[in-house]
């Protein structure tokens, strides 16, 4: 997969693309990302991206004969431009999957007020990685390319594997431990040390229910449960073993 990512500050990707699984995909060829500075696009010695609004109002809008060119520069005809911005669909695991997919993504990053509607002509999807404004759209590329990247075939090998992550079937994951056995006098669940990989399985599937309940009850509303997930419902709302 190629990402490109437009923005003001290139230099904020630099170090969180240079560690851990991105840096592997990107060292396995896997995935290419390249960081294109928006201001490389503007005329003149001062290199302004951004003019007052049209009708008034507070701050600065990026302009569009500045933005376009910038994602003309990039754009194929196998691209999909995706613009970060608190008005977009909010980024879940199921879309996630699906940008996975993708040959090749643009990521555009506003800041300032805002950035010229015209530009959206050129844009396939918004994207919102939560319901509050940041300064830029440069966090969210950073979310939606971690997130996006480990979904690219072959990237994370057998022990990383994001069949049993949270949201990957609808639900959260079950809780994890490792050593020691016993920590502060608690103890490993018995479920995990008995070997038995049907009842562990059982277990984690229990626990992964029990831990949406908990935590975020409305990934439940409208689920299509199996019956083994029925029963287990059934016996944690009814407090049974």
């Amino acid at each position: 997969m190629k990402i490109d990512i437009l923005t003001l500050f290139p230099e904020m990707f630099v170090s969180p693309f240079n560690h851990s699984i991105i840096k592997r995909a990107q060292d396995k060829g896997l995935l290419e990302i390249s960081l294109i500075n928006i201001r490389d696009f503007a005329p003149g010695k001062h290199k302004q991206v951004d003019d007052y609004p049209y009708g008034g109002g507070a701050g600065m809008v990026m302009k569009a004969d500045i933005v376009i060119p910038a994602l003309e520069s990039c754009k194929s005809q196998d691209s999909w431009v995706i613009f970060l911005s608190p008005q977009g669909r909010p980024l879940n695991q199921l879309r996630v999957t699906e940008l996975g997919q993708k040959e090749h993504l643009i990521l555009l990053c506003g800041h300032y007020e805002g950035i010229d509607h015209r530009v959206l002509n050129l844009v396939d999807e918004e994207i919102s990685i939560g319901d509050y404004v940041l300064t830029g759209g440069e966090l969210p590329a950073m979310v939606l390319v971690d997130a996006v990247s480990r979904m690219i075939p072959g990237v994370l090998g057998a022990e990383e594997s994001s069949a049993d992550e949270s949201f990957a079937n609808g639900l959260l994951e079950y809780p994890q431990y490792t050593r020691p056995r016993i920590f502060r006098g608690e103890e490993v669940p018995e479920v995990l040390l008995s070997g038995h990989h049907e009842n562990i399985k059982l277990w984690r599937k229990k626990q992964s229910l029990l831990n949406t309940l908990l935590k975020r009850p409305e990934l439940l509303i409208n689920r299509e449960y199996d019956p083994e997930e029925k029963k287990l419902l059934q016996e944690i709302l009814f407090n049974r073993e």
